[in-house]
């Protein structure tokens, strides 16, 4: 294969990785995917809105003032932005915050529930199957938070057993410094340009679950002579989708169809660019409260803090409400060509995903590096 692969220690200082502003990290937590929370946080919201987070303060003090919460993400501070909001808005609570992959955290949380040693009020996480499977197993606490009338139906359980808290995309990053805008690449084939060749990155799909989704529709359309072909123009797999935002804008690589990256980012030169004809990949990152949880009003006012106006005005890509804007210029998500149905439909299918898995890997090869979650 003449893919590169990145050294042994791919990941860039913490610095590099946010050398564009709050927002860039991904992977994806909840809060990762967040702008400058801090502010945000401390913004007013309307005044039904504060009332009703007032008083599920209260009710939060009131039962001891605690919140332990699992959210995905592939670095271990990704989420600490969101946390460091939500103190600053409810500055008496303990908020105890674990953040790794979500395919790791996923397993965690069944251990936990069959061993009756649940750790977790709630989680955030990408793995949007478990939700579905959680609620039929009974181990969720249905709650309908602030906002839920405003929330998309494609984003909630209309039993309120779950709801997503942001919308989200892998799709093309590009560093206009490196490739002008005009002749940046938006679809498939474009990636195949001459001009592009070494300068490509990708999270390694076999170790991904969203941007294993996304590869796989890309075969799905073209078949695996793409994988020839893009093999070809010898690009370089990380681990983490943070890994790779952060060479894209350090200037060391110059583009990827599988990335994300903040709309309110509008000084370093890197953007997010939907496609020109294909269609992309989106999902909502999808929290949820367990039955079980020993901080149950904690977990409530935190998902209700997470759907108020102010809050979803931060967020780096798509709110999930109908009444909040897109920051950046950008459109509503239900204006692109996407269907964030698609990938927990897809990827639901287990034995389909490690078959996709087991051939992707014959040519992207196993991930290399260190685990990007125990950074």
């Amino acid at each position: 294969m003449s893919a590169s692969v990145a050294p042994h220690n791919p990941l860039m200082s913490r610095r590099q990785l946010t050398i564009a502003g709050a927002g860039l990290a991904a992977g994806l937590g909840f809060a990762g995917a967040f702008g400058p929370l801090v502010s945000a946080a401390k913004a007013a919201g309307t005044s039904s809105e504060d009332a009703l987070l007032d008083q599920l303060y209260k009710n939060a003090l009131a039962e001891g003032g605690q919140l332990v919460a699992y959210m995905g993400g592939d670095t271990a501070h990704q989420n600490d932005s969101t946390r460091a909001a939500f103190l600053a808005r409810f500055p008496e609570m303990k908020f105890t915050l674990k953040t790794d992959l979500s395919k790791y955290l996923d397993g965690m949380i069944d251990n936990q529930l069959a061993r009756h040693r649940l750790e977790p009020d709630m989680a955030v996480l990408q793995t949007l199957w478990d939700f579905p499977r959680w609620k039929h197993e009974g181990v969720l606490l249905p709650y309908q938070p602030l906002g839920w009338e405003h929330v998309y139906p494609v984003f909630k359980d209309p039993a309120h057993h779950y709801v997503a808290l942001l919308a989200l995309s892998f799709s093309n990053v590009v560093n206009t410094h490196l490739v002008p805008l005009s002749q940046a690449p938006l679809d498939p084939r474009d990636y195949l340009a001459p001009a592009l060749r070494g300068k490509l990155v990708f999270t390694y799909p076999d170790d991904d679950d969203f941007v294993h989704f996304v590869f796989k529709n890309i075969i799905d359309q073209y078949g695996w002579g793409y994988m020839d072909d893009l093999m070809a123009q010898e690009p370089t797999f990380v681990r983490g989708i943070g890994t790779t935002a952060g060479l894209i804008a350090a200037g060391k690589k110059a583009a990827t169809f599988a990335g994300f990256w903040s709309f309110a980012d509008k000084a370093s030169g890197v953007v997010w660019l939907p496609p020109r004809r294909s269609s992309f990949a989106s999902w909502g990152q999808t929290a949820a409260i367990f039955r079980a949880a020993k901080h149950p009003a904690a977990a409530r006012l935190y998902m209700s803090w997470a759907l108020s106006k102010p809050v979803q005005s931060a967020t780096a890509m798509w709110p999930v409400r109908d009444d909040v804007p897109v920051q950046g210029g950008y459109k509503p998500l239900s204006s692109y060509n996407t269907d964030p149905r698609q990938y927990p439909t897809v990827m639901a299918d287990r034995t389909a995903a490690e078959l996709f898995r087991s051939q992707i890997r014959l040519y992207v090869g196993d991930p290399q590096g260190p685990d990007p979650a125990l950074s």
